[in-house]
């Protein structure tokens, strides 16, 4: 995958093209850590590079469970608190793992989508969740892609700035390192420090 999205050939397409791509991005600024980097939480945030890879796997698979009307484990309360654990990459995580679940959760996201015959079809707003609006009844399966980039896209952002405070290494070198780019005039593919 590149800095930019592939053409699309559809709506359906592009939306889940946009969405690899932001999932990817988010990927990408944990290319070449240690698991012990992956926890670091280097700024004023408690936000961690490996904590923000398990929200977001667990945050689309939550929006998978909505679009198809699983019920979810657990009570509003139990759930909210599951929240904030999910940001948490705790000392029995390890980034590999976490990273394999978040690319299963991105292919079980496409196989659904790619069986909804319509994007525009209705997802029930979950009643009784203090976070869901109480004045709208459904949304559609092309809302919940559009906010699931918009979410996905929003926490990748926040892991580039981690990313910088933990090494100083910046988007697109590390983009370049991941993806095997060769070394041009304009731009030097992330290398790790010497030890």
């Amino acid at each position: 995958m590149s800095g930019n999205v592939r053409p699309v050939r559809d709506e359906r397409d592009g939306l889940l093209a946009f969405l690899a791509q932001q999932r990817h991005i988010l990927r990408v600024a944990a290319h070449g850590l240690t698991d012990e980097q992956a926890r670091l939480v280097p700024s004023r945030s408690a936000l961690s590079i490996g904590g923000l890879l398990k929200h977001v796997a667990k945050t689309e698979c939550g929006w998978m469970d909505t679009v198809l009307q699983r019920k979810p484990a657990g009570t509003v309360e139990e759930r909210a608190s599951a929240y904030l654990e999910d940001f948490r990459f705790t000392e029995q995580d390890t980034l590999s793992e976490v990273i394999a679940e978040y690319e299963q959760v991105g292919r079980e996201t496409e196989e659904i989508i790619s069986g909804i015959p319509d994007l525009g079809a209705p997802v029930p707003v979950p009643k009784g969740v203090p976070w869901f609006p109480s004045d709208v009844d459904a949304w559609s399966v092309r809302w919940v892609l559009l906010h699931l980039i918009q979410e996905t896209a929003r926490h990748a952002g926040h892991a580039d700035i981690i990313r910088e405070h933990i090494d100083g290494a910046t988007a697109f070198p590390l983009m370049a390192a991941a993806e095997g780019w060769p070394e041009s005039p304009w731009i030097r593919p992330w290398q790790p420090e010497p030890v």
